[in-house]
């Protein structure tokens, strides 16, 4: 037996409503605000995400050996040609392409976040 549930994944960001537009717009939802310092993607239908003020934010580096990437978001997708150009148009930065014949590759969200878009 469990002894919890994931209930929130949140990012440190500098301005957290910013940020929650970019997730809307890549997974559905509706950033709420909550308290002065913290957002909340609602409506998306997955694991909550939220965005926290962090005025000093610095984005982990990928790849680093001397810096950890903290963590990262996966997101499968139908169609990783069409997606890709769509979070590059919303101000992601792609990081790592990999091979052509890779399923994966490696962004950057616009606080500098790591995340995969992963084909099916």
């Amino acid at each position: 037996m469990p002894l919890a549930k994931l209930d929130v994944v949140a990012l440190d960001c500098r301005d957290p409503f910013a940020l929650a537009g970019f997730y809307a717009a890549l997974v559905g939802g509706t950033p709420v605000h909550g308290e002065e310092d913290w957002v909340v993607l609602e409506g998306h239908g997955g694991t909550t995400l939220a965005f926290q003020l962090a005025p000093g934010h610095v984005p982990p580096k990928w790849p680093s050996d001397d810096g950890s990437q903290q963590l990262h978001l996966d997101f499968r997708v139908d169609d990783l040609e069409a997606v890709e150009r769509e979070v590059l148009a919303l101000g992601a930065t792609l990081l790592d392409a990999g091979t052509p014949d890779r399923t994966w590759r490696v962004y950057a969200d616009p606080a500098g976040h790591p995340f995969c878009l992963c084909g099916s």
